[in-house]
Parts: structure tokens; C-alpha cells; sequence
């Protein structure tokens, strides 16, 4: 049996409905939102507020309930911390998908190989090269491998000046990720493609 009607206090306030995504347990990426911010006053940024500014954590808090919306902290490095009013849920979306749009651009780097002897003459010397150039420009990474086939190998310090000075003609279009390394009976070096400005 319901018990007697007890009238409100005047300026009673609507408590805050505990939100269910604070009781999941929270990605390393995510932000810090609502009540786990926990800054006596944070700096509030962005389209939806009246003004942008320092405020104390329960004004904005009381502000982002009006908005039905939540409170993220952007940048706990500044002091005090940058918050941003928003659709979490949809905030959180898009930072994701921003992520998965890099880490698909990054691995798309494609790796081509040029191969040469320790003796190469100088015309084929620098029809890879130019080769090379061309990789590096449409923006793959050039592995340059240098084979020593049977008694060869006694060229090797002749095949890792050859490397070198393949990286050192490149410079302009890549750079060197590592010194010329022997593995068995190759030598090779990777030569990554210069960021654009």
C-alpha cells in the first residue's frame, strides 16, 4: 500500500539518473565524462553553451543536464581541464571511426623491392634508382636488397656502400629507416617515403 503523498521542497532539484555507461567499465581511450570528472572547475569550449569560459564543475554539470546532454572532458592537460558539451554516444563514434580511418591509412603502405648484385654498373645502377624514385613519390616504402650469390659475398662491404649511396641518391624523395643489414646471403635497406608538406 503506497504511503501518505509528501510534497516536494520548494527548489527541489531532479537528481541526476546514475548513467549506465559509467557502471561499464571504461575503455583506456574513452573520456572521462559527467561524474567521473573530477575538477573543481573546468574551462567549457564549443557551439552549444551561452558562453565560453570557466565555470565550476556543478554549473556545468546543471548545463549539460539542461542540454540533455553530457559532459566530456576534451584535455585534462590544461588547467583548468578543457570540456566540451556533447552527445557522448555520438562523440564517441566518431572519435572511433576517425581511429579506424587512420589505422586503415597506415596500412595501406605498400612495400616494393628493387634487387641488385654488388656489381651492378652504373647505367643499371641508376635505372633503379629512378624506379625508386617513382615508388617513393606514389608514397611505398622501397626495400633494396642486394643478393650475393655464390663466392660473392666477399663483396658484401662493396654491396653496403652500393645501399648507402642507393639511400643517399633517394634523399631527396625517402629517407633510410636503418642501416644496411645482412641477412644470409642478402643485404638490405628500408627507405620510407617523405611526408609531403
Amino acid at each position: 500500500m503506497p504511503g501518505p503523498y509528501r510534497p516536494k521542497p520548494s527548489g527541489f532539484k531532479k537528481a541526476r539518473k546514475p548513467d549506465p555507461r559509467l557502471a561499464q567499465k571504461r575503455d583506456e581511450n574513452e573520456s572521462p565524462i559527467n561524474e567521473q570528472i573530477t575538477a573543481p572547475q573546468v574551462r567549457l569550449v564549443g557551439d552549444n553553451i551561452p558562453e565560453q569560459g570557466i565555470y565550476p564543475l556543478a554549473k556545468a554539470l546543471a548545463l549539460a543536464d539542461e542540454l540533455e546532454l553530457d559532459l566530456v572532458l576534451i584535455s585534462d592537460k590544461a588547467d583548468p581541464p578543457v570540456c566540451k558539451i556533447l552527445d557522448y554516444q555520438k562523440y564517441l563514434y566518431q572519435q572511433k571511426k576517425k581511429a579506424k580511418e587512420m589505422k586503415s591509412n597506415s596500412a595501406k603502405v605498400v612495400m616494393k623491392e628493387i634487387r641488385f648484385g654488388p656489381n651492378t654498373d652504373e647505367h643499371d645502377f641508376q635505372f633503379k634508382l629512378k624506379h625508386a624514385q617513382e615508388f617513393l613519390q606514389e608514397g611505398s616504402k622501397v626495400k633494396a636488397t642486394i643478393f650475393f650469390r655464390g663466392r660473392s659475398i666477399m663483396f658484401k662491404d662493396q654491396g653496403e656502400k652500393q645501399l648507402l649511396r642507393f639511400a643517399v641518391e633517394l634523399e631527396e624523395f625517402g629517407r633510410a629507416e636503418n642501416m644496411p643489414t645482412l641477412e644470409g646471403k642478402r643485404m638490405h635497406i628500408m627507405i620510407a617515403p617523405v611526408k609531403k608538406k
